[in-house]
């Protein structure tokens, strides 16, 4: 599900936020070459056309206009209004727009509009976003010829905001080809079609203003970004480069006004392919999975480990009976490989374990103790450990007293229940790092420097002893809420 902070293109709003489907607004850029640069090694430069109008001419006819509604519901039964005399225009109001004293009105059903294209002609397969046909009871697709048919949903996966549906059509439709994003360069001219706000075969043009961003929507976040204008409505459409191919299926925006400032987001092909194919064999995604919980490697944590630079993915959970539990994987270990693909941040690696045949065995390269070990592992399933109810976890209990650690302002407790024996944090001091760290008052402490603390006592003394030793700054493991999704801190503190 996207964030709370994007708002899909079908239904954008007026504030501050990343909704979904599009941008535009030109910029001027101005080329440099350094004294290192030779005029031979920038790649050519290609021009936009004179006119993008055979181009939109060829590629219109592959993208369709899609609405969905949901069936209309009641209102609970109203209270009764005062009687009008007979005649009364009063009693015309109220018989024509309420109805009968005393039942429901109907609800108007809510409708969604969006865009989609066509990527198999024969078979009739069109891909939109899941936003676009959420919760909807009735899909209807219009074609280029105006042509209005029902679709049946194949498949979706709101991971990636992306759903598969199916029409059946007395002709052949006309299928856009996909090309592959990664060959995409920021300056490339790109092409969307839409329905924006209803208005049909809209076309606009931009470039790619950068790529591989993350707008939080997903754990797969990957998206290009572009001024093309693009608005609501346009969510699902395609982005074409200028040789007619699919780059990127246009998602969200980012708008103070809900219409479209420049800035726009698009789910690359090559992300998109994938899940494309997995819907139209199974009907849902099979994702690979390793059974971790990951952070970003901060220069901090680099430097507590003895990694050399900020790189690869930091375990900071290891889930119990998943593929990383079983290979030997340990918290506080940091991914530097899998399967051969170098994981230079913390985000890679949900993407290539997604992308890895399941029960494939592959190698998987890591840093601990101050040295790079490598161990195969069997890859999962990610949707079978979610049905299974693997991921989720409980609750904590925290306490309501306990030690306090004057070096970063924590004070830990242990559980209220006498079994119960996690250290807690109980107390965060106001303006200490450790509460601009976000670190807060029910946090589970599970390791201080890769040490499990035995006792709030024990906490104290391992951050005291890191500070006599002449350490700048001790690595907690904590464990928000007790949720089961934990992360490593890195505090700075003062020597003893």
């Amino acid at each position: 599900m996207f964030a709370k902070s994007l708002t899909r293109i079908a239904f954008v709003s007026s504030l501050l936020v990343v909704s979904s489907i599009g941008a535009n607004q030109p910029v001027h850029a101005q080329s440099v070459l350094d004294g290192d640069t030779k005029a031979a090694d920038v790649a050519p430069m290609r021009n936009a056309p004179s006119s993008f109008a055979d181009l939109a001419e060829r590629l219109s006819p592959t993208v369709v206009n899609i609405s969905s509604t949901q069936k209309a519901q009641e209102l609970p039964n109203l209270p009764e209004f005062p009687e009008f005399p007979e005649g009364s225009p009063f009693q015309d109001f109220f018989n024509e727009f309420m109805g009968q004293r005393g039942q429901g009105l109907p609800v108007v059903p809510p409708a969604s509009l969006g865009s989609g294209f066509v990527i198999d002609g024969n078979k009739g397969y069109i891909i939109t976003n899941s936003h676009v046909i959420q919760n909807a009871d009735e899909i209807r697709v219009t074609l280029f010829d105006d042509t209005t048919v029902d679709a049946e949903v194949v498949g979706i996966d709101e991971k990636t905001d992306l759903a598969l549906l199916k029409v059946e059509t007395r002709k052949k439709l006309q299928a856009a080809k996909f090309g592959e994003s990664h060959n995409m360069r920021v300056g490339d001219w790109v092409l969307a079609i839409g329905n924006p706000f209803g208005l049909g075969g809209t076309v606009t043009a931009g470039i790619i203003s950068a790529r591989q961003r993350n707008i939080n929507a997903g754990p797969y976040d990957d998206f290009i970004q572009t001024d093309a204008s693009i608005n609501r409505g346009n969510s699902g459409g395609p982005m074409f480069n200028l040789d007619g191919e699919v780059i990127g299926v246009n998602t969200a925006i980012f708008s103070p006004t809900g219409g479209s400032v420049g800035i726009g987001f698009a789910i690359p092909s090559d992300l998109a392919k994938p899940v494309i194919e997995q819907l139209i064999k199974y009907g849902k995604t099979r994702r690979g999975w390793l059974g971790v919980k990951i952070q970003t490697v901060t220069e901090d944590i680099a430097e507590s480990l003895e990694l050399d630079e900020p790189r690869g993915a930091l375990v900071a959970n290891v889930g119990k009976g998943g593929p990383a539990e079983k290979a030997g994987l340990k918290t506080g270990d940091i991914i530097l490989k899998f399967d051969g693909h170098d994981i230079s941040e913390m985000r890679t690696l949900p993407r290539v374990v997604a992308e890895t045949n399941i029960n494939s065995t592959v190698d998987l390269v890591y840093w601990r103790d101050g040295e790079e070990k490598t161990v195969s592992v069997t890859v999962g399933e990610l949707e079978k450990a979610e049905e299974d109810g693997i991921l989720q976890n409980n609750l904590p209990q925290p306490p309501q007293e306990g030690v306090k650690n004057e070096l970063t302002g924590l004070t830990f407790g242990q559980g209220d229940d006498e079994n119960d024996t996690r250290i807690v944090i109980t107390d965060v001091e106001r303006g200490s790092e450790a509460a601009d760290q976000g670190l807060m008052v029910g946090d589970i402490l599970l390791e201080i420097n890769q040490t499990s603390p035995a006792s709030p006592e024990n906490a104290d003394a391992l951050i005291r002893k890191a500070s006599t030793d002449g350490k700048d700054s001790v690595l907690f493991l904590i464990d928000p809420q007790g949720e089961g999704d934990s992360r490593f801190v890195a505090l700075n503190i003062e020597q003893e």
